[in-house]
C-alpha cells in the first residue's frame, strides 16, 4: 500500500517481504520516502531518511551559583483560600 502525501510517500511492507528486498526498500529510503514494516498488520517499525543534525547547541549559564542555597527562591504564593482546607477538602471525596 502507498500513501501520498505533498511531500512524501509512504509505503508498508511486510517483514518476509522486507528482508527479501531490503536493498530496493533502502534505495526508496535515500530517495526520501519512509517505509512502514507491518508484522501480522500490526506495524512494528519505520524506516525513514537520515537526516544529519546540526549539532546539540551548548550556551554559557545566564547565571552561576556556589551552591542551591545561593539560588533565589519565588516568593511565596497568596492565595485567598486556605491551603489545608483545600487539601482536607479533596482528601474528603464526595462524601
Amino acid at each position: 500500500m502507498t500513501m501520498y502525501d505533498y511531500r512524501m510517500t509512504t509505503k508498508t511492507v511486510g517483514v518476509a517481504e522486507l528482508k527479501a528486498r531490503l536493498s530496493e526498500y533502502l534505495r526508496s529510503v535515500r530517495k526520501g520516502h519512509d517505509v512502514t514494516v507491518m508484522d501480522r498488520d500490526q506495524p512494528i517499525a519505520r524506516i525513514v531518511p537520515y537526516a544529519a543534525s546540526s549539532g546539540m547547541l551548548v550556551r554559557e549559564p545566564i547565571a552561576t551559583y556556589r551552591t542551591l542555597g545561593d539560588i533565589p527562591l519565588p516568593p511565596p504564593a497568596r492565595m485567598n483560600v486556605d491551603a489545608v482546607e483545600l487539601l482536607l477538602d479533596d482528601r474528603r471525596g464526595d462524601e
